[in-house]
């Protein structure tokens, strides 16, 4: 119980953070900081939920948890949607590693060790992406949200592939699992055609 606390309290830590960095240079500190914490807010309470009822939804209770809290957030704020989108990616990203390198260290779980593996080379993607996506001859818009977005897209087309291959992993489901993860992979995909054409 200890190890996961300190575990989950790291995550916090980093999403802050991550979150405050990639906005700070356009909003000031103290929305930022608000803005997160409704989003971390949205996460305990749906986890909370979801543990006392139907503990194996856990990752879907958080993600709505995320957008319950993404959603106050903008509405009270008015922070730009794909700016937003992309620090909250990023910044969760992090946390959720966390969470099967916890699993994988206190269960000895082989298949967490490797998810937490994947998400670490994700997070190293994003990173490359967001230091040269301004250079793709084919992205002309040259807008933030392309990083995280892409980042996004290629998070769940892999839990999409991983929810058909090994569906009893730590956080999946099964095949709904799939169909879930493959509508938002999609979704995501298609807002990053429609930002490249967008006029700069």
């Amino acid at each position: 119980m200890i190890a996961k606390i300190l575990f989950n309290i790291s995550g916090v830590l980093f999403f802050f953070f991550i979150f405050w960095k990639k906005l700070k240079e356009d909003y000031d500190s103290e929305s930022i900081f608000t803005f997160a914490v409704f989003i971390v807010a949205g996460i305990g309470i749906f986890n909370f939920v979801s543990q006392r009822i139907l503990p194996q939804w856990w990752f879907w209770a958080d993600c709505l948890g995320v957008i319950l809290g993404f959603i106050l957030g903008r509405l009270k704020f008015k922070f730009r949607f794909f700016e937003s989108l992309e620090a909250t990616t990023i910044g969760l990203l992090p946390w959720f590693s966390f969470i099967f390198l916890q699993d994988a260290i206190l269960s000895t779980s082989l298949s967490s060790l490797i998810a937490f593996i994947i998400l670490l080379l994700i997070m190293a993607f994003y990173a490359f992406l967001d230091a040269h996506y301004k250079k793709f001859t084919w992205y002309k818009s040259g807008k933030v949200g392309f990083s995280g977005l892409t980042t996004l897209g290629v998070l769940f087309l892999i839990r999409t592939a991983v929810a058909v291959g090994f569906p009893s992993m730590l956080s999946f489901l099964g095949s709904i699992d799939s169909i879930i993860s493959g509508v938002i992979a999609f979704t995501s995909f298609l807002l990053v055609f429609n930002l490249s054409r967008q006029q700069t």
